[in-house]
């Protein structure tokens, strides 16, 4: 059996971070292994620190972490400092909208969407929010970043079916290790969260960043798809992460996946697994590693609900799609989502990874299923979220049937 101890989660990082550098007192966090998009996220936040207690602009970059960028524009508007913004990639590309006109509406005074750099100036206030739930759940946590240290009570008001709730959950449950208060409220049509004004960001020792369930599918895949038991260390069973999932969707597949105490052990289990359906409207970012399955279970499998994939680093609905095809797989793409037809075998081939990390690492675990050798062009995208990704395969043993170009 192969023991793989996964890295800190990303997504708390970035909360982790922020909550942080909110605080008067000095909080310890600890990230023992991160990612350019964690870094961005620190980077910017020990110049937030900086520009409080100075005037002038501060420059903030934020590589292409949508996370950094969209989490930050709220808290520098509600700061009142001039924040200059500095995404890269296809992170200027991707929509603001409602969170821009929210903002606007409450005496923020931002760029054009696309502009870059992208400058926010101006003082939020407090008041009423109302963002549409099916568009990011990044502007519901921006928000709840932001609000609490306004001098007024706020609510956000979030319309139709909230999407990645998970990822909004785990922002509540920072907030509250950092003695924020919000008050949720939920009704059979409606979700409101109330905000208490004049808050402040408090710590109580040092904290330690959870493992992260979104990087862990890609190795549980591995141990379904592979001819080894892989074993996934440091991950949090009560964990608010939505991906946490992988496991019962993978024993959905017909898997064998066990759990226990922070691990969970995927054994080979081709030839057992039969395709199902899966809505992705709480969980997208395990769409590559899932849509991987999925090629190598027998039957049709549907994944729907996914829309939002067009707007990540790459359109994931179509590299998805490219890269499982080239390698063998038999994908057709919806406009919402994809429909997979199991194969018995991938062929291998060369994948563009299109600058995206996910497409990078799921074309590194189809390697695994393929009759011949899988090429990766970009395959350095895995830095995004992941640096270590193809040391750990090496370590491992994973990496005989791959090429990096």
């Amino acid at each position: 059996m192969k023991v793989i101890r996964i890295l800190p989660s990303k997504s708390e990082a970035h909360r982790m971070l922020i909550a942080a550098s909110l605080c008067e007192e000095p909080c310890e966090i600890r990230i023992p292994e991160t990612s350019n998009d964690i870094e961005a996220t620190r980077n910017c936040m020990k110049a937030i620190r900086k520009a409080r207690t100075e005037d002038g602009i501060v420059d903030l970059y934020c590589g292409e972490s949508g996370s950094t960028f969209r989490f930050l524009i709220p808290i520098v508007a509600a700061l009142g400092i001039t924040g200059r913004f500095h995404p890269e990639g296809r992170l200027p590309e991707r929509p603001l909208s409602p969170l821009d006109e929210e903002l606007r509406r409450n005496g923020a005074i931002l760029s054009q969407t696309g502009m870059v750099p992208y400058l926010v100036q101006g003082k939020l206030k407090p008041g009423h929010y109302v963002i549409p739930g099916n568009v990011s759940s990044q502007y519901i946590t921006g928000l709840l970043f932001a609000l609490p240290i306004l001098d007024g009570d706020s609510t956000i008001s979030v319309t139709g079916t909230l999407q990645s709730e998970g990822y909004v959950n785990m922002t509540l449950r920072v907030l509250g290790r950092f003695g924020i208060e919000i008050i949720t409220e939920r009704s059979s049509d409606a979700l409101v969260y109330r905000i208490p004004g004049n808050q402040k960001y408090t710590a109580s020792g040092a904290m330690e960043v959870e493992g992260d369930w979104s990087n862990a599918a890609f190795w549980l895949a591995a141990g379904v798809l592979g001819e080894e038991p892989i074993q996934v260390t440091g991950l949090s069973m009560d964990s608010a992460q939505g991906d946490r999932r992988i496991v019962e969707l993978l024993q959905q597949f017909g898997a064998e996946v066990q759990s226990m105490e922070n691990a969970v052990t995927a054994y080979p289990s081709r030839g057992k697994m039969h395709g199902i359906n899966i809505d992705a409207s709480q969980i997208p970012d395990m769409v590559p590693a899932l849509a991987l399955v999925a090629s190598l279970a027998k039957g049709t499998t549907e994944i729907h609900h996914a829309e939002r994939l067009r707007l990540k680093e790459s359109d994931r609905l179509q590299s998805v799609t490219d890269a499982l095809s080239t390698l063998g797989a038999d994908v057709k793409e919806r406009t919402d989502g994809l429909i997979i037809e199991g194969v018995e075998s991938l062929t291998g081939g060369t994948v563009n990874s299109y600058n995206d990390h996910r497409i990078a690492m799921m074309a590194a675990i189809a390697s695994l299923a393929s009759e011949s050798s899988v090429t990766i062009q970009g395959a350095e995208s895995v830095n995004k979220s992941y640096p270590t990704f193809f040391t750990v395969m090496n370590e491992n043993n994973l990496s005989d049937n791959i090429e990096r170009r």
